[in-house]
């Protein structure tokens, strides 16, 4: 048995807030998750001899830091299944952006398989697995736009409105650890309710507290954080630039998904130019993408309840 095309959509933090830290040193969140059309895509087939294996290596991540397949042996250990797997990946979502790739493969391969295996769990179960994968992992099996809090784990439904983003990463790659461990973070951010979140335009609530100490370790991520904010297409709008998660990537929200298009190709196009004429008066860029922002997760149906 198969699954083929089986999609793990990126996130965006629209704010992100750090309102404290646990005596074990994990980090109390507040944020409102959105999962965009910028996906990864993995295929499974399944092997009665229960191995769990990838069909490839990923570039900079060993099998024991996969989390894609400690996702696959989470399930197969909590339901004793004998079945295995092989696992293919075709990465889409910057490693080191903050949009929550890794995150979202994990879930991907949390809901695919307990499909293509036919072990039954529900939502609530997946999610329990989900958590000592990563903090971002239960909002991928979550499955819709959420309030998130505590260290990201305490899920609330959200209805947004629609919107589309411009999605930009630097030419930089920012771990996560090294970001939440800083010791200039902001950790004493004030609490907020999900009414102070939906009583604001989603373009202009709140902060990221990341993004001080991103800009200060990765000046490249300031620079090209500056540099977008300055270009027509968004100046001209008053459309400000924000970073998702820990980042390294920048998005600029809009109404709909052809002022995002046209924000890209304007950009893109001065890009260009200055590489034609040799300038460096901008940053580089590894990714620039507009794309829609996603009501609910691909998958949520896939999970009966």
């Amino acid at each position: 048995m198969t699954l083929y095309d089986v999609p793990a959509p990126a996130k965006l933090n629209l704010f992100l807030h750090v309102v404290g830290r646990r005596p074990d040193g994990y980090h109390l969140l507040q944020t409102a998750f959105r999962f965009i059309d910028l996906c990864d895509t993995l295929h499974f087939e399944a092997r009665a001899d229960g191995v769990i294996s990838r069909a490839a290596d990923l570039p900079g991540v060993s099998e024991a830091d996969d989390l894609t397949l400690r996702a696959a042996r989470a399930l197969q250990q909590a339901t004793g299944t004998r079945q295995g797997a092989q696992i293919a990946l075709e990465k889409r979502i910057p490693q080191g952006g903050g949009l929550g790739g890794g995150s979202s493969d994990a879930a991907t391969v949390l809901i695919a398989l307990n499909r293509l295996w036919g072990t039954g769990l529900t939502r609530r179960q997946l999610m329990d697995l989900a958590l000592p994968l990563g903090a971002d992992v239960p909002v991928f099996v979550f499955g819709q736009s959420a309030f998130a809090e505590g260290v990201g784990e305490k899920l609330t439904p959200l209805e947004l409105p629609e919107r589309a983003y411009l999605v930009a990463q630097p030419d930089a790659s920012v771990p996560t650890v090294g970001i939440f461990s800083a010791p200039d973070l902001t950790r004493d951010s004030s609490y907020i309710t999900i009414a102070d979140f939906l009583a604001s335009p989603t373009f202009c609530f709140g902060r990221n507290d990341l993004e001080p100490v991103v800009f200060r370790l990765y000046p490249e991520v300031f620079r090209a954080s500056r540099w977008l904010s300055e270009q027509d297409a968004l100046k001209s709008r008053g459309i400000p630039v924000r970073m998702s998660g820990s980042g390294a990537c920048l998005y600029a929200e809009f109404s709909e998904l052809p002022e995002a298009v046209l924000a890209k190709t304007e950009i893109t196009a001065t890009m260009r130019g200055a590489v034609k004429t040799n300038s460096t008066t901008h940053p580089r860029f590894r990714l620039v993408q507009a794309c829609p922002g996603l009501t609910e997760h691909p998958l949520r149906n896939w999970i009966a309840r």
